[in-house]
């Protein structure tokens, strides 16, 4: 057996008014279609769910077992449209989100708090991982969408560039006290460099940087974490190159220098599945008119 759902409406209408004239116009059918409704309903069922008199009608207890059930069912049904409108629009459900360090800047995080006010519906999953396990994860349905380092190279793939970030020198401020640090003066510093296992990409960017300088650094330790790369810096461990984001970790006794070379930059971008659902595009929306808004990124724009 399945419910018609228009007569089961028509009987919770017809339950609350009892009276066939007022319900038919309250529905916007007219007294015969309501009545062939409610006696279809009736026969599948396999008995009366009202009793009629003249002027009179009145619930059965067979209609009075059925009329809250059936409310609820109605409401439920409401329910699961609009949710089902609101999945279509991208209103609803989840999405998952990659980022590196370099994409941690005040863009990101406003993103998300603008989007959670719009979208309170939409569970948002965050993933720290780098560009290559981000571009995997995106083919595989892992994550929805990433902030990823461009150029991405993948028939699957679509992007848009949103900032450009580069490489900093970042040093101890109780050794270096010069208004400038050329790269080149480094050369026979240790270094301290975010591991190539974790961060294979800014490793080597890190190694070609120095060899474009004209020397090879002379890499002491590599680090998993940007916070404790900057501490070991500050203690005097050694110098390190690290993505101009993680200034805004504001870790005293270390200071910052650009390395004065284009190569030291790279641009960075949203990445996203070409067969993307709904809720990718209403982030990305709102990552677009946030930055649009107000691009106070410490990372600069392009």
């Amino acid at each position: 057996m399945s419910f018609d759902l228009d007569a089961l409406r028509s009987f919770v209408a017809l339950s609350v008014e009892l009276h066939f004239g007022r319900t038919a116009a309250k529905i916007h059918l007219s007294q015969p279609a309501l009545s062939k409704q409610i006696k279809r309903l009736e026969a599948e069922l396999g008995g009366r769910l009202f009793d009629r008199t003249t002027g009179h009608v009145a619930l059965t207890p067979a209609g009075e077992a059925l009329k809250e059930r059936a409310r609820l069912l109605i409401g439920d049904v409401a329910a699961l449209e609009s949710f089902g409108r609101q999945a279509m629009r991208g209103e609803v459900g989840n999405l998952r989100i990659g980022f590196g360090i370099a994409a941690v800047n005040d863009l990101l995080p406003r993103a998300v708090i603008a989007f959670r006010k719009t979208y309170p519906n939409v569970l948002l999953e965050m993933y720290d991982m780098p560009t290559r396990k981000q571009i995997e994860a995106l083919q595989d349905g892992s994550i929805d969408l990433g902030f990823v380092r461009l150029p991405v190279s993948s028939p699957l793939i679509e992007t848009k560039r949103l900032l450009k970030e580069e490489l900093l020198i970042v040093v101890a401020a109780a050794k270096f006290k010069e208004r400038e640090v050329p790269l080149l003066s480094l050369r026979d510093e240790p270094f301290v460099l975010l591991a190539r296992s974790t961060f294979s990409t800014l490793y080597q960017h890190a190694l070609s940087i120095c060899a474009t300088a004209g020397f090879a650094p002379n890499v002491v330790q590599e680090v998993q974490e940007p916070f404790t790369v900057l501490n070991l810096v500050r203690a005097g461990l050694g110098v390190s190159l690290v993505p101009s984001a993680l200034r805004r970790m504001r870790v005293p006794g270390i200071r910052f220098f650009p390395t004065n070379m284009p190569s030291a930059a790279w641009r960075i971008g949203m990445a996203w599945r070409k067969d993307r659902r709904s809720v990718v595009n209403r982030f990305a929306e709102t990552v677009q008119s946030v930055n649009v808004a107000s691009p106070r990124s410490s990372i600069t724009e392009i």
